[in-house]
């Protein structure tokens, strides 16, 4: 009765590990988007690279911002294991002042809910000199 019992957990256990190695993992090139100094109306466009280091499709379900002025557009299709994709931010370069926004990326990765930023400063024209 011990050795079936003994089985039963080995089994259970090796099933659990088994599980836990399959997943989606996000692995950006940078988690942070620096714009610098830019000026008002210039290209607000910026890209996130990543990679699915993990050994199942990644299924990237929404991406959403802190502020209406940012706007997140996720990838269509999965990203197979080991391929790259990316998340295009745009933001509002009509608005002068500091930029510091946080992105957020829900997908069926061991980590659900990923946070990445943009910071910067839209400079008036008048500040320009």
């Amino acid at each position: 009765m011990k050795k079936l019992i003994a089985t039963a957990i080995f089994i259970f256990a090796g099933f659990a590990v088994q599980a836990q190695e399959e997943t989606a993992k996000i692995e950006f090139k940078s988690e942070v988007i620096d714009y610098g100094e830019i000026e008002k109306g210039s290209d607000g466009l910026r890209v996130f690279e990543f990679t699915n280091t993990g050994n199942v499709a990644l299924v990237i379900t929404d991406v959403t911002s802190s502020c209406g002025c940012t706007i997140p557009e996720k990838p269509k299709d999965p990203i197979l294991p080991g391929k790259t994709g990316e998340i295009k931010v745009k933001y509002d370069t009509t608005r002068v002042g500091p930029i510091r926004k946080t992105i957020t990326v829900y997908s069926n990765a061991d980590v659900p809910a990923k946070s990445i930023k943009i910071k910067g400063k839209v400079l008036d024209a008048e500040s320009q000199g």
